[in-house]
C-alpha cells in the first residue's frame, strides 16, 4: 500500500524564499514583526517620512482583514500593496511572489514587508527578507523575547519601541535585553519613540549602512565573477 507524502510547508516556502532573493539582489528587504499594537506601522510612516525623499521604497502590508495600513502608507506617496490573509497568522513567500507583480522593482532601495501582528508564526515563514525586524513594545512584556524565542533568535535588529511610556508602564528595558541578547548575541537593539523621536535616528542610520553593505558585497562578487 502506497501512502502520499505531502511535502514540508516550510522547505517549499524556503525554496521559493531563495527564488525572492534573487530578485531582490540589488535592494535591502525588511520584515517587520511584532505583536499586534507595538507599533509597526507608525514606525514604518517614520521611517518612510524620513528616507523617502533619498531613496526609492515599496511597501508590502500584511493584515488578515482590511486596508486601514496600506492606505496611511499610501498617503506618504509611497508604492504599497495589500495582503489580506483571511485568518492566516503569517505572509509566506508565495504570498510576497504575488505581490511584487504589482511593484516596479527597478531602481529599487528598500522594501519592507509588515508582517501580519504575531510574534510566533511569521518567524517561521522566510520571504526571501535580508533582515527580521522584531519591534516590541514598551506596554508589553519584557520577557517577550523568553517566551518566543525564535523570533528574536532569528531577528537582524530588535526595536523597543514607546519608550516615552517606560514611567507609566512595568517594563524593564535592560531585562528585554538581556533576554534577546543571551538568544541572538550579535543582536543590534534600538529604543526608540515616534511620539518623542527618540532613538530613530540611529535605526535610520542601521536601515542605510544595511544597504550600502548589501551593495558592497554585490559589487565585490561580480568583480570576482568577472576576473
Amino acid at each position: 500500500m502506497e501512502i502520499p507524502v505531502i511535502r514540508n510547508i516550510l522547505e517549499v516556502n524556503t525554496k521559493l524564499a531563495t527564488k525572492l532573493k534573487d530578485k531582490f539582489s540589488n535592494f535591502a528587504v525588511f520584515n517587520i514583526i511584532s505583536a499586534p499594537g507595538a507599533g509597526k506601522t507608525t514606525l514604518l510612516e517614520k521611517t518612510l517620512e524620513a528616507l523617502s525623499s533619498e531613496f526609492k521604497i515599496a511597501v508590502i502590508e500584511g493584515d488578515i482583514q482590511t486596508n486601514n495600513d496600506a492606505k496611511r502608507i499610501a498617503k506618504l506617496g509611497v508604492p504599497v500593496v495589500q495582503i489580506n490573509t483571511d485568518g492566516g497568522c503569517h505572509l509566506d513567500s508565495n504570498m510576497i511572489t504575488d505581490a511584487l507583480s504589482a511593484l516596479d522593482l527597478k531602481e529599487l532601495d528598500f522594501l519592507f514587508i509588515e508582517n501580519v501582528g504575531n510574534l510566533v508564526c511569521p518567524a517561521e515563514f522566510d520571504c526571501g527578507e535580508d533582515y527580521i525586524v522584531a519591534v516590541l513594545g514598551a506596554t508589553e512584556g519584557d520577557d517577550k523575547p523568553e517566551k518566543y524565542p525564535l523570533l528574536f533568535h532569528k531577528a537582524g535588529v530588535m526595536l523597543i519601541n514607546k519608550v516615552d511610556l517606560l514611567p507609566y508602564v512595568n517594563f524593564n528595558v535592560e531585562m528585554a535585553s538581556k533576554h534577546a541578547q543571551k538568544l541572538n548575541s550579535s543582536l543590534p537593539i534600538f529604543k526608540v519613540s515616534c511620539s518623542t523621536n527618540e532613538g530613530l535616528n540611529d535605526w535610520f542610520l542601521w536601515l542605510k549602512n544595511c544597504l550600502i553593505s548589501k551593495r558592497s558585497k554585490l559589487s565585490q562578487l561580480k568583480t570576482s565573477v568577472m576576473v
